[in-house]
């Protein structure tokens, strides 16, 4: 990807305009900024197989199955031939996440609300959550900086470009759902862990949780929480989107006030 302006790029360069820190070699190379790596020391390595081969193992056993060491030796290459490609885990961790995230879908037609380019936007990501798991596993280490990343922010700020809102705003409400979107993953899928490990069914779960808890909570101590148990919300459970449904109308409801409210001045 050739990168044109009229004067030095400082990203192109690998550094901040400030002089800051640099972009690691092979996210550089992600971006196509730097060549890749032909010939490694053994032939076929590349900084993709490496990539692949990693997110496989994450896919199979967890992210804290991957190491240097672990994808040099399902490659049959040394630990130490790898970080002529990926300079630690930690940049291996972000090239992950990026191979595995893929691009985001195809933009929704011309027209289309705001709102529901949001709850198409959240909905795709969570699916790609879903279908990896360990992602939520990666600690977040800075904002976007990977192409794939980066083309879902894109794709989310493009949704909220007719609300009226500034670009501060509108950075803002990325994040308070992609947070939102995120935690409901992460939650999710401990949820789904405790149920597997007990060998129970979900309903079967929550009504023992509710036995438990009416034997614990004094109703005079604990008079609300004996009230939502006297009403049988705990003797069955949701549907499993019914959470992610009702948290993410919830945030969107406030964001229309915020957009209503910036239409009106």
């Amino acid at each position: 990807m050739a990168v044109k302006r009229g004067r030095a790029d400082p990203v192109a360069e690998g550094k901040s305009e400030g002089g800051g820190g640099f972009l690691p070699a092979s996210i550089e190379a992600a971006w196509g900024l730097r060549e890749r790596p032909s010939k490694g020391p053994r032939p076929g390595l590349t900084l993709d197989r490496i990539v692949t081969t990693a997110v496989s193992v994450a896919s199979a056993e967890g992210l804290d199955a991957v190491s240097m060491g672990r994808v040099a030796k399902e490659l049959g290459v040394s630990t130490m031939s790898l970080y002529r490609y990926v300079g630690a885990k930690s940049e291996l961790y972000v090239l992950m996440q990026d191979a595995a995230t893929g691009a985001p879908p195809a933009p929704l037609p011309a027209g289309t609300g705001w709102r529901e380019g949001i709850e198409h936007w959240a909905r795709t990501i969570r699916e790609v959550y879903h279908r990896n798991l360990w992602m939520l596993r990666i600690p977040l280490s800075g904002p976007p900086a990977t192409p794939n990343t980066v083309a879902w922010w894109e794709r989310a700020m493009v949704a909220l470009e007719d609300t009226g809102l500034d670009e501060g705003a509108k950075v803002s409400v990325v994040m308070l759902v992609g947070g939102f979107i995120r935690n409901d993953a992460l939650m999710m899928a401990d949820l789904a862990a405790v149920i597997g490990a007990s060998g129970q069914s979900p309903d079967e779960v929550l009504s023992r949780y509710g036995h438990t808890l009416r034997r614990l909570a004094d109703p005079e101590r604990y008079p609300a929480v004996a009230r939502m148990l006297d009403s049988g919300v705990m003797d069955e459970a949701d549907e499993p989107d019914y959470e992610f449904r009702f948290g993410l109308a919830r945030i969107l409801d406030g964001v229309a006030l915020l957009v209503e409210g910036e239409g009106s001045r």
